[in-house]
């Protein structure tokens, strides 16, 4: 989520592959498992929320570990309950410092799992987020840079002042340029902002592709079994580059290789 310009979705050049169907045990336990997930996920907010609120005093990054933890035993849950399983690629491609993180967005899962798989991070979301009571408000001790898509030229101007304190912080930054979820076999147009503040300050580009949406759909109840494939691509230079054409190399790596994970899916 770069800039808050009206989402725009086109085909991909190759839809997602059909998935087979599930046996009807099959489509039982997916009902009872994702139902379960679901309950805890939404209750667990009510106990856990409250309790991280009183964080508030203590450093970025020791908030941001006892928050993340709620984030990993999602990640995990859902692989016990709903056969929702993960492998990573590249995660020796990190750079050693601060980067500027590009992300396909088909889900939420991601928003979950790139807490746990990368750097103590923050993101750029909708201030909408922030006003959910509990969850946003815990939310908030993680520095996000809270954006009104309302305001397209405010909110650019956001990623790029807060993006840069939160780098000079040390603080990762992870961006959907995309702007909101976007089914599999299908792109959003991708938005500038998050290309602009790192060839503006300098900070790599760390793009990642992924399935996600494949077994966790936008707004769907009932979580399919299987795989989720994350990859992790090579650090882009953003020293020398316009916002342009961070953006272009982010874009083609990220929606080639998501192409590549969606045909190849398990």
């Amino acid at each position: 989520m770069a800039t808050p310009a009206p989402q725009e979705s086109r085909p991909a050049p190759s839809a997602a592959p059909a998935r087979r169907p599930l046996s009807a045990l099959g489509v039982l336990r997916q009902i009872v498992g994702s139902t379960l997930f679901n309950l805890e996920m939404w209750l667990s907010v009510l106990v856990y929320a409250p309790l991280m609120l009183l964080t508030f005093p203590l450093p970025f990054r020791w908030r941001y570990y006892l928050i993340s933890r709620w984030a990993k035993f999602q990640v995990w849950l859902i692989g016990v309950l709903c056969g929702v399983h993960y492998r990573v690629e590249g995660l020796e491609r990190l750079p050693p410092g601060p980067a500027v993180v590009m992300a396909k967005h088909q889900s939420t899962w991601e928003t979950f799992a790139l807490p746990v798989l990368l750097p103590p991070q923050t993101w750029v979301l909708k201030r909408e987020l922030m006003w959910v009571p509990l969850f946003g408000w815990a939310l908030a001790l993680l520095k996000p840079i809270a954006i009104d898509r309302a305001s397209r030229r405010e909110a650019f101007q956001q990623v790029i002042e807060q993006g840069r304190e939160r780098l000079r912080e040390g603080i990762w930054v992870t961006v959907f340029p995309e702007g909101t979820r976007v089914p599999p076999g299908q792109r959003g147009r991708w938005r500038h902002g998050g290309a602009v503040l790192a060839a503006e300050t300098g900070y790599p580009v760390v793009p990642v592709a992924h399935n996600a949406g494949l077994y966790w759909p936008r707004r769907a109840f009932i979580k399919r079994p299987g795989v989720i494939r994350v990859v992790i691509g090579p650090s882009i230079d953003t020293r020398g580059l316009s916002g342009a054409e961070v953006a272009r190399r982010s874009e083609e790596w990220v929606m080639r290789t998501t192409e590549e994970l969606e045909r190849s899916a398990e």
